[in-house]
Formats: structure tokens, C-alpha cells, sequence
């Protein structure tokens, strides 16, 4: 019998709630975090370690892959699953926030955007139709549609045209979509930091109709307080019965606050990139590794951590390492805080099957948070 693919929601507490993704390679509970693998890789880490931290699912790049190795190269090779040797889902985001990020470096026509490689400075252009072709070649279970990623700030004329731009990307992009029945496209909504354009994106992008909505365009450099705000406001205006993707975000307090507000799906280089620069993530909040006050430290990064990192090393290996640059620094700082992450969501899924999601909350930010 063929599987149904898509949402399912099994528990609620107020907005919080858990479910379970059924994609293409497997099935993926909700509230989740996905490690980010930019290149096909999640920085320092073999798949076998990303399994071992427990990771169901892990988001790869459009922009990097279709510039390097190339999306057709890696389709001939069996696609990004094959290529990667991971055997678990794989959401492929657009292409877009990078096309934009590099804002000196592109234009943005109706048709789609003019962009130099940030590689070699070769010209390119990015459209929903190519976005499409680019990630049907590689494959994922979970695709996005292309749109339009404003900066912060920005005013509400050109964020209004931006969400009628992205509206229409999505549009073609759904019929771009080569629907094999293995690959879920998914809906973003923008419209920046202004509640009537969240509404009016949330309505456009429901109407088009996709499997799972994305909310797109924030944690680029909006104080906290207003990213929560357009989250209260927007969440509910998606479909309950599909999936919730907040993407880019963020911090451990973020993605329990997000959760608080109903999304189901979060992404972010921060656990990896923080632990490249010496930063450990643990339930009292986060640690630079290379202070000094570390350097005779015999506890283990986390002390109620069970991780290879913690079950072996302590903080002063760690910082010894870091100090002196060797390349293991940058793995078991990475390894730690991705299972740091990802223990956190198994405890958040927990919390709310239980009905103690509010509780767990308040426990948790009092405590991470030093208050």
C-alpha cells in the first residue's frame, strides 16, 4: 500500500503541538530541529554522527548546490540522498534568502533575479521555474518555493510589492513543480515586520494551496520582542492540519518560544557555526569555551548530558583543544550542541504529550536564562 505523505497532528497544549511528517525517506515527529547541511554536509559531521545526535531530517542549499558541484551533476550521481549517503529526509530550501543576502550582488526583475556567484563571480539567473528544476535534481523530500527575502528594515511599500512578487513566484513555482508524489513543495509567507502584510501573504499563499507553510523573512535583525509578535499573529492563519516551518531560526529560547506560538519546524547554522567559535550550548545557558576559568575544569561540557562529548571530555579538553586549533575542537563542539538541540525538541515533544508544556517552559527560559 502506498504511504500517504504529509502532516498529521497527534497532540496539542494551547498552540503547542506535536505531529508527525511522513515523507518520502521516513517519518519525521514534530516539534523538530534540523541540522543544517549547506553543501550536502552538515559542517564536521558524518551522517552516521548526525544519526547518533539524533537528527530526522536536515535541510540542504539550493543557491551552494546549484552552484557547486551543480544539480545535474548531482541528479546523475542518484540525486543529494545518494550523492550525501544520508538515508533520512532532506528539506531543500529555495535559493532565495542567499540570492538576496548577497544583496550587492544581484538584481530582482519579475521574472526572477540576475545574481554573481559569490564563488567566482560568474553571472546567474535565479527563477521559481529554475528553483524548481533544481531541486527536483537533487531530490529532497521537501522543497520551497521561491520568494522574496526583505531586509530589515524596510518600508511597507516595498514589502507590499515584495509579498505580491512572492505570490506570484509561488504560483508559478507549484507549476513548475515536477509532482513524482516523493517530493512535498511547501508555501513561505513574508511580508516583514507588518501584521497586515503577514495576513495578506498568509491569505495568498493558502489560496495557491500547499502541502506545509513556511514563515519566512524573520531573524534578520528584528529585536526578538517583534519576531514574536508577527509569529502570534501569523501562525494562526495558517492551515492546523499542515506543517509549520519557521525557517532560519534560531536560539534554544527561540525555538521553545516558537513552539509556545504553534511552528513545527525550525532550522539554524547556530548550533554548528556557534560551536566552530567556541560556544557550548547547555540547559544553563551557553559557554565560551576558551575563557580561561575553563582551563582546569574537569567537568564534562554539560554535566547532565549524555552525549559522546560529555561521556569523555571535559571542559578543559575542550578549551585545550580549541586554544591550540586542532580540528576536533570544531567537530565535538559541533557534535555536543547539535545533540543539545535536538534533545531539547525530543524534551519539548515529551512536555506536550504530557500536558506540561507550559510548566517546562517557564522551567526551562528561568533557568537558561539565569533568572
Amino acid at each position: 500500500m502506498t504511504q500517504v505523505l504529509g502532516f498529521e497532528l497527534l497532540n496539542e497544549e494551547g498552540r503547542a503541538r506535536t505531529g508527525r511528517l511522513t515523507l518520502a525517506h521516513g517519518q519525521v515527529e514534530t516539534p523538530i530541529f534540523m541540522p543544517v547541511g549547506t553543501q550536502g554536509t552538515v559542517k564536521t559531521l558524518t551522517p552516521h554522527e548526525l544519526k547518533e545526535v539524533g537528527a530526522q531530517i536536515i535541510l540542504g542549499n539550493t543557491y551552494h548546490l546549484y552552484l557547486r558541484p551543480g544539480h545535474d551533476l548531482i541528479r546523475r550521481l542518484g540525486g543529494l540522498h545518494a550523492f550525501s549517503s544520508w538515508d533520512r529526509p532532506i528539506l531543500t530550501d529555495s535559493g532565495g534568502f542567499q540570492v538576496f543576502s548577497h544583496s550587492g550582488l544581484n538584481k530582482i526583475t519579475e521574472e526572477g533575479v540576475f545574481f554573481r556567484s559569490h564563488i567566482d563571480g560568474s553571472h546567474h539567473f535565479l527563477t521559481p521555474e529554475l528553483s524548481m528544476e533544481i531541486q527536483n535534481a537533487l531530490g529532497s523530500d521537501i522543497m520551497m518555493a521561491f520568494d522574496e527575502c526583505v531586509p530589515y528594515p524596510a518600508e511597507h511599500g516595498y514589502v507590499m510589492h515584495s509579498v505580491e512578487r512572492t505570490t506570484r513566484w509561488a504560483g508559478r513555482c507549484k507549476e513548475a513543480h515536477k509532482a513524482t508524489g516523493r517530493q512535498l513543495l511547501f508555501g513561505i509567507v513574508q511580508g516583514g515586520v507588518y501584521p497586515d502584510l503577514r495576513a495578506e501573504s498568509a491569505r495568498q499563499i493558502r489560496e495557491i494551496g500547499f502541502p506545509g507553510y513556511a514563515i519566512g523573512g524573520l531573524s534578520v535583525g528584528e529585536p526578538k520582542e517583534i519576531m514574536y509578535d508577527i509569529l502570534e499573529s501569523t501562525v494562526p492563519l495558517l492551515p492546523k492540519e499542515k506543517a509549520r516551518y519557521l525557517m532560519g531560526v534560531g536560539t534554544p529560547v527561540d525555538l521553545v518560544e516558537g513552539v509556545y506560538r504553534g511552528i513545527d519546524m525550525f532550522d539554524c547554522v547556530m548550533p554548528t557555526r556557534n560551536g566552530r567559535n567556541g560556544m557550548i550550548f547547555t540547559w544553563d545557558g551557553p559557554l565560551n569555551i576558551k575563557n580561561a576559568a575553563f582551563a582546569e575544569d574537569r567537568r564534562p561540557p554539560e554535566p547532565e548530558c549524555s552525549c559522546y562529548v560529555c561521556r569523555n571530555f571535559s571542559r578543559a579538553y575542550l578549551r585545550h583543544l580549541y586554544k591550540a586549533g586542532e580540528l576536533l575542537a570544531l567537530r565535538l563542539n559541533s557534535y555536543h550542541n547539535l545533540y543539545f538541540y535536538l534533545t531539547l525538541m525530543e524534551k519539548v515533544r515529551q512536555a506536550i504529550r504530557e500536558k506540561r508544556f507550559e510548566a517546562f517552559r517557564r522551567d526551562f527560559l528561568a533557568r537558561y536564562q539565569g533568572r
